[in-house]
């Protein structure tokens, strides 16, 4: 199999030589051109390999390099930025958290001084109306007492004249007085 293939091929690049008009003027073909043409070949494949290692490769390396680096450095930097957001947001929460406690504790205190005030006026106005309630009692005794006396006194006028007129007659004011006021005293100790 190896011998016919072998065979084959060079049938076949020599037939190809043969239709291609190698020897009509296709220098590329013709065997006797091909050393120049391999020397020029490894000439300009090895200049541009040269120019590409030398020239092209560190700029394009250089330009990765560079960008490596700066995607590195953005990624750094932004992953401080966000340790320094979260703990910008973290001392946020501590403020916000301190403030409401300072505002539910200043609320309290104010709660507990506002109902100290209202138990001191309540206190105050407790006191007031105990001492007015006193007043209004002993307003009450005393006028109780005196209108009892008057009344006294006009039962006792009462009496005289009603008497006087029924009787016709002068009547005997102290005997009168002593049971006016023994009627009155009786009266004033159920009423007192």
């Amino acid at each position: 199999m190896k011998i016919f293939f072998t065979h084959f091929c060079i049938t076949s690049i020599a037939f190809i030589t043969q239709a291609l008009g190698s020897e009509a003027g296709m220098p590329q073909l013709n065997p006797e051109f091909w050393s120049a043409q391999i020397f020029w070949l490894i000439l300009i494949f090895s200049t541009l390999y040269l120019v590409i290692w030398k020239i092209f490769l560190p700029k394009i390396t250089y330009s990765i390099e560079n960008r490596k680096s700066k995607i590195v450095n953005d990624l750094d930097e932004a992953q401080k930025l966000k340790e320094n957001a979260e703990k910008k947001l973290n001392e946020y929460k501590e403020i916000i958290e301190k403030s409401k406690k300072d505002a539910k504790k200043i609320v309290e205190n104010g709660k507990k001084l506002l109902d100290k005030d209202i138990e001191s006026k309540k206190m105050k106005i407790d006191d007031q109306i105990e001492v007015e309630l006193k007043n209004s009692e002993k307003e009450i005794k005393d006028l109780k007492k005196s209108s009892l006396e008057s009344i006294s006194v006009i039962a006792l006028e009462v009496s005289s004249e009603v008497l006087k007129q029924i009787l016709s007659t002068e009547v005997n004011r102290s005997n009168v007085t002593a049971i006016v006021n023994n009627l009155a005293k009786k009266e004033m100790v159920k009423h007192l």
